[in-house]
């Protein structure tokens, strides 16, 4: 039996871009700052018709040439756009609540009325062709909707090796509905981090344990 540690509260829940925001969306929310609200609409607009497929280099090379902005910034705003929107239709809409999404915006600071935009193509009308011509371009495979963890210290254990060894407990909810559960020894962890196949999400993880251990309230007294 294994009693959980004073870390061992889940952990929040991870936004609908993942446990850390794509590049592409972080610039491109830094670049919509004070833009202008009808250009967006255009640009959004291709981006929308691209995601279904159709051919929208004429509209995009119209932008270019009449929307007032230098290549680059429109590059970076079209790649965080389609990034974006991928990353909400790449979740079932029973998965993805409206006002989640919004929330999740609003953290990375767009303004609410470019939000309301992204939300329209999301959760309007359109959604069902944008779902069609995903499914065309390729199989979907199922993505991680929810990630919680947990330390857990095991005080009574047939194997003395086991014992006071400290391990991670980890519950993935995948888009399909699918749920697994597993856990890894601290150690083994550690030992995968540091051997060349650290991910993001195994970072932060050891980032945030470190910080706990750092803390005295939660070291071993002598």
């Amino acid at each position: 039996m294994s009693s959980p540690s004073a870390a061992g509260q889940l952990s929040d829940r991870t936004g609908f871009l993942g446990a850390r925001i794509p590049s592409e969306v972080e610039v491109m929310a830094k670049h919509l700052k004070d833009f202008d609200k009808e250009v967006f609409r255009t640009i959004l607009k291709a981006v929308v018709s691209a995601l279904e497929g159709k051919d929208c280099r004429e509209s995009m090379a119209a932008i270019a040439e009449h929307g007032n902005l230098s290549e680059e910034q429109l590059s970076y705003i079209i790649a965080g756009m389609y990034t974006l929107l991928k990353e909400a239709l790449r979740l079932p809409a029973s998965s993805l609540k409206q006002e989640v999404f919004k929330e999740d915006l609003r953290d990375i600071r767009i303004s609410e009325e470019f939000i309301a935009d992204f939300a329209s193509v999301i959760f309007g009308s359109r959604r069902a062709v944008l779902e069609s011509a995903a499914a065309q371009q390729g199989t979907r495979r199922p993505g991680i909707a929810d990630f919680r963890w947990r330390v857990d210290v095991a005080i009574s254990t047939s194997s003395l090796a086991r014992a006071l060894q400290p391990a991670i407990l980890m519950q993935m909810k995948l888009t399909d509905g699918n749920a697994h559960r597993f856990e890894v020894i601290f150690i083994t962890f550690t030992s995968v981090c540091y051997n060349g196949t650290r991910t993001s999400l195994s970072a932060l993880i050891l980032k945030e344990m470190n910080d706990l251990e750092k803390r005295s309230v939660l070291k071993i007294q002598d």
